[in-house]
């Protein structure tokens, strides 16, 4: 039975929307996997020490049947396809996808951690994680994101509009 999976997506290289397009459509491609909904392109400030551009930042649902592992492995495949470098932590790049969430699994491996751990403390993935599923609850807390979010002093996010979904067969 599918599970429905959330996952944030970024860019700060080059055409950052095509990017955020093209990882759309690496994901909606998968097999079993079916794009659910995809909140608006939000531009917002870098983490982190390293001088770089602004991002271009949304998240998306997914219904799947494929696991957390594949699904991960699909998504660093869909950034490295993409041209994604991990030379600086926290540095630019072309295309971040991270799993967010997957059903209310809570998972601790050395690959993967479920819920994502720091997805409450940024805006950058709250903003457009709320607007696509405002009532979303934490799983381990049992806490709305909305309150996550509100907790937050202030979101530099701004919303730049709706990104293109990929035409599928």
């Amino acid at each position: 039975m599918p599970e429905r999976a959330y996952i944030a997506i970024g860019s700060n290289l080059g055409d950052r929307r095509a990017y955020l397009e093209a990882g759309l459509k690496e994901v909606a491609t998968l097999p079993n996997t079916r794009l659910a909904e995809v909140s608006h392109a939000y531009e917002t400030p870098p983490l982190g020490p390293v001088a770089q551009p602004d991002f271009l930042n949304a998240v998306f649902a997914i219904e799947t049947s494929l696991a957390p592992e594949p699904l991960l492995a699909a998504l660093l495949a869909a950034e490295k396809k993409h041209q994604r470098q991990r030379r600086i932590h926290w540095g630019p790049r072309t295309l971040d996808l991270d799993l967010l969430l997957y059903g209310e699994r809570v998972v601790e491996s050395a690959a993967l951690i479920l819920p994502h751990p720091h997805m409450h403390e940024r805006s950058f993935v709250l903003v457009p994680l709320c607007e696509i599923t405002p009532d979303l609850r934490h799983p381990v807390t049992g806490r709305p994101f909305a309150e996550y979010l509100a907790a937050l002093n202030g979101s530099e996010a701004k919303a730049v509009g709706p990104l293109a979904l990929p035409a599928l067969p």
